[in-house]
């Protein structure tokens, strides 16, 4: 007997035993040496999958460590994958709380994760491969990267890696409008580091500040801080700058505390432009109330090393700003290797990748997308409007009664959700009310296909692109992962969540958004809430709910820990003024 059939007939006598296979030490004769068996052994899993005539497996490559990859990867329980991750990022980071790490709130270690913890659990095989991947070749399979240090050569190592199925999620990067001086004078606040660099940069302007030798407009040039965008970052990062100069440096640098400004730039008309007017004119008025000036109607044109010029809508003047520390926060772009991969699938002149609703690349069959980086191209309802009066004609004459249409609701309302915020719009309970409402006798009268199409002539106009927040990248991630444990490996074609089965439907529902409210903390210890149901919550007991939920959406119970005793301790001791 070989040694090989040896090895294989003591595991199979072992293999249902779970109690004695978990360490097993057998002194071989021929060869002398020892073989360990357990349930973790890379020769049990491999062999049992060669010799039960399992599927291959096949390989998941992961592009990213954020929202959408992490939460896929922390929800994928199928073990017929091989997972290899690649992000030159080592870790996973709570982005909610980057403006609480610019003054010394949280400190920055607090709200990361390394995602060697993440994926070290019960499920798949995984690899993390720290590097940068700057092309995909979708005809090959295969993505091209680059390490993150350089080597002993002095420059950076590359390597390919095949996939059997790649998943996008890089995120995106700040979007500069190609604003001259933006590049090089202002500050982000996507990364860490980004944090990290504005709380240094602060403590710098109060240091430099203090200097004897300066002049009294030196001083107020450098302690003059300007945010350029009025979405929920840019507010955050005001109200808590604003916060840390009132409450802690003034005490530290008395001799400055009076000459300290901060100013927030928009483009638009208000402040939180994608919130509740209510919560609008509250942080407006509050600002105001706390000599945080605010511009709308200024857009930046160019930003020099000491001054911003801003043409001013109403009387388009430009203006110029002196300022000692600016912070850029006016949305995202697309990353340059994501652009080349958008040009060789033929999507040009889009901001991001385009999806169908399965998260998978129009035009890639093994291509998912989620995140920041990606775009949910939705269906038009009158583009597939005959198709829908077709199906629901099940008796072929040309005409719909209300039973007829009944029994197409839910089919028409899952795979265009833009009709069901027609409906809520019009204030109509579901779809047989907008088809009474575009006939008022259609109980007696049966519909054509033109009165349908008048019916729902109006519903697309509903259809919105959703948000680029974390919200919806891990819901993205964590439905992408169910798809993917619910695949059938051994089917001849795994084509995942868009393979159509005989009867017409998706093997999987498609995504579906679920928002369960935003926070917009104000400083003062005080955050307004958009919560479900058009409810709208502003004040202290406000702040509280907002600490429980951030703490409850930490990834793991170590941040949890880190974050509310960094909590604690600013309550107790104060911010930490340190440049570290």
């Amino acid at each position: 007997m070989s040694r090989f059939a040896f090895y294989e007939r003591i595991y199979r006598a072992f293999h249902d035993r779970p109690s004695l296979s978990k360490l097993l030490l057998v002194s071989t004769v021929s060869g002398g040496g020892i073989v360990a068996f357990s349930d973790t052994t890379p020769f049990r899993v491999a062999y049992a999958d060669s010799a039960q005539g399992q599927c291959p497996k096949k390989k998941v490559v992961v592009l990213g460590t954020g929202w959408a990859a992490t939460s896929f990867l922390k929800n994928l329980k199928n073990s017929s994958y091989e997972v290899e991750v690649v992000s030159p990022r080592n870790y996973f980071a709570f982005t909610p709380l980057l403006p609480s790490v610019t003054n010394g709130t949280v400190e920055a270690r607090s709200i990361v994760e390394p995602i060697r913890n993440i994926v070290n659990k019960k499920g798949p095989h995984c690899e993390y491969r720290e590097a940068e991947c700057y092309k995909i070749d979708a005809e090959k399979k295969k993505i091209y990267c680059q390490t993150t240090q350089a080597s002993n050569l002095g420059g950076k190592e590359e390597f390919a890696i095949d996939y059997d199925y790649l998943i996008i999620a890089v995120g995106a990067r700040a979007n500069t409008f190609n604003t001259p001086g933006v590049e090089e004078n202002t500050h982000f606040l996507k990364e860490v580091e980004d944090a990290q660099k504005i709380r240094q940069t602060v403590i710098d302007c109060f240091e430099r500040a203090s200097l004897p030798s300066l002049s009294e407009e030196e001083r107020k040039r450098i302690l003059h801080f300007v945010v350029v965008g009025g979405g929920p970052t840019g507010v955050e990062f005001a109200a808590e700058l604003h916060d840390f100069a009132i409450e802690d440096l003034a005490q530290l640098y008395p001799e400055v505390k009076n000459l300290v400004k901060i100013t927030l730039l928009e483009a638009g008309d208000h402040i939180l432009n994608m919130f509740d007017k209510r919560i609008t004119a509250f942080a407006e008025q509050k600002f105001q109330r706390e000599d945080i000036n605010i511009k709308t109607g200024s857009m930046v044109v160019k930003v020099a090393e000491k001054e911003i010029s801003t043409k001013e809508r109403g009387t388009g003047h430009v203006v110029s700003i002196p300022y000692g520390m600016a912070v850029w926060s006016t949305g995202i772009g697309t990353r340059p290797f994501i652009m080349e991969f958008m040009k060789q699938i033929g999507q040009t002149n889009r901001r991001a990748i385009a999806t169908d609703e399965w998260l998978r690349v129009d035009g890639c069959d093994t291509i998912y997308a989620l995140g920041d980086c990606a775009t949910i191209n939705q269906r038009r309802v009158m583009e597939d409007i005959a198709a829908i009066f077709s199906k629901a004609d099940k008796s072929g004459t040309g005409k719909l009664t209300i039973q007829d249409a009944k029994e197409v609701v839910a089919d028409i309302c899952e795979r265009y959700p833009q009709v069901e915020l027609y409906l809520k719009k019009k204030n109509m309970k579901n779809f047989v009310d907008l088809l009474k409402h575009s006939d008022s006798e259609m109980q007696t009268l049966k519909l054509d296909i033109e009165l349908f199409k008048l019916a729902l002539s109006e519903v697309d106009s509903q259809m919105k692109n959703l948000p680029a927040t974390a919200q919806v990248a891990a819901q993205q991630g964590e439905y992408l992962a169910d798809c993917f444990n619910r695949m059938d490996m051994c089917e001849k074609n795994p084509e995942g969540p868009l393979r159509f089965r005989a009867s017409g439907r998706h093997r999987f529902h498609p995504f579906r958004y679920k928002h369960f409210g935003q926070f917009a903390p104000l400083g003062g210890e005080q955050t307004a809430a958009e919560l479900p149901g058009d409810w709208v919550s502003i004040g202290r007991s406000t702040q509280w709910l907002w600490y429980s939920v951030y703490a409850s959406k930490l990834v793991s119970w170590r941040t949890r820990v880190l974050v509310i005793s960094d909590w604690g301790r600013r309550f107790i001791f104060g911010r930490d003024s340190s440049r570290i």
